[in-house]
């Protein structure tokens, strides 16, 4: 049967209805918000490419937390911006780091709140890279060394574990790390901590103020030797099945707008729990466009978010979280 009998827009006639036939719907239990932590006291400073987020320091992690809690919001992924940084990213996994410190005092102001901790090195190194790097003398080049990159994102997951993170996130894109990862933690007792790895992360350049954010630019180089092609979709396919294999309790896309087609291609393969990290350059475009009037902040971002959640998303990392979590209520 077709039109006269046949009428879409039937269902479309009045709000209730269109709520009541909605394929896809967003809940405040699907965000994650991410929190830049970092030392000194009474420091509260707007990172500049990115309206609206900030550094705290310890002082003043508990009020901005607790504004988060009472939105309805249940999990934050932490990321650390260190006072030391050395070529091995020793205050990475230092038990009295700055991402151990603020996971143990969440833990203690807000004990249900989900700590995320992101697992990285470049934060912590002083080159800025994710990894140990090493001069190749013959090729005169430096390489980052996959395999002793390793020990020291097993040390730091295992440190941040120990601290009372409840998720571990690691984001290096070495090979084998969520293999590495998953035994060193059940070694060390911590055999309940789950991985929420990003398996799929691409070089993208959507990443530029998270890098302002965190001061993590490399002083070198790029990251193409070890996060992926924007171009390829398959490897994406190779990459996530590899952390499936190897433990991993949550899959990633990151970046999310410019990869619907991969976070899609992911959930129709895998079933476990998928994240969209929406990441700085995409909340950043958004922000500059909405001050100067050009779109609708809260309409564009809450159908940014559908789209997230219609491809396939479960979960999605967003600075918007907190104006989302207000929209919902």
């Amino acid at each position: 049967m077709s039109f006269p009998i046949v009428r879409n827009r039937r269902l479309r006639s009045s709000n209730a209805l269109r709520n009541l036939v909605r394929e896809t719907s967003l809940s405040v239990h699907d965000l994650i918000y991410p929190i830049f932590v970092t030392h000194g006291s009474q420091v509260k400073e707007e990172i500049g490419s990115m309206p609206g987020v900030y550094h705290f320091s310890l002082d003043l992690l508990e009020q901005e937390l607790k504004e988060v809690t009472e939105l309805g919001i249940q999990a934050i992924m932490l990321f650390g911006v260190p006072e030391h940084k050395d070529a091995h990213a020793t205050s990475a996994h230092d038990a009295n780091g700055i991402v151990q410190q603020a996971t143990r005092l969440i833990k203690q102001w807000f004990p249900e709140l989900l700590v995320i901790a992101d697992t990285c090195l470049c934060q912590f190194t002083d080159h800025g890279h994710c990894g140990v790097v090493h001069f190749d003398e013959k090729k005169q080049r430096a390489e980052i060394l996959n395999d002793p990159s390793l020990e020291l994102l097993v040390k730091t997951a295992v440190s941040q574990a120990e601290a009372g993170a409840d998720i571990i996130a690691p984001s290096n894109m070495m090979d084998g790390f969520v293999y590495a990862i998953r035994q060193g933690l059940d070694e060390a007792g911590y055999d309940q901590v789950p991985i929420m790895s990003y398996s799929v992360k691409f070089a993208s350049s959507y990443y530029g103020p998270f890098r302002e954010a965190a001061h993590s630019t490399p002083k070198f180089g790029d990251r193409k030797t070890y996060q992926m092609d924007p171009g390829n979709a398959r490897e994406a396919l190779r990459e996530a099945e590899s952390d499936v294999v190897e433990g991993a309790d949550f899959l990633m896309v990151k970046p999310a707008m410019a990869y619907m087609d991969i976070i899609r291609t992911l959930r129709d393969q895998f079933d476990l729990p998928l994240v969209a990290y929406n990441v700085s350059g995409e909340y950043s475009m958004i922000k500059a466009a909405s001050l100067q009037g050009w779109v609708d902040e809260k309409s564009i971002v809450m159908e940014t978010m559908i789209g997230f959640k219609r491809a396939g998303a479960d979960l999605i990392i967003t600075y918007f979280a907190k104006d989302i979590a207000g929209w919902l209520k």
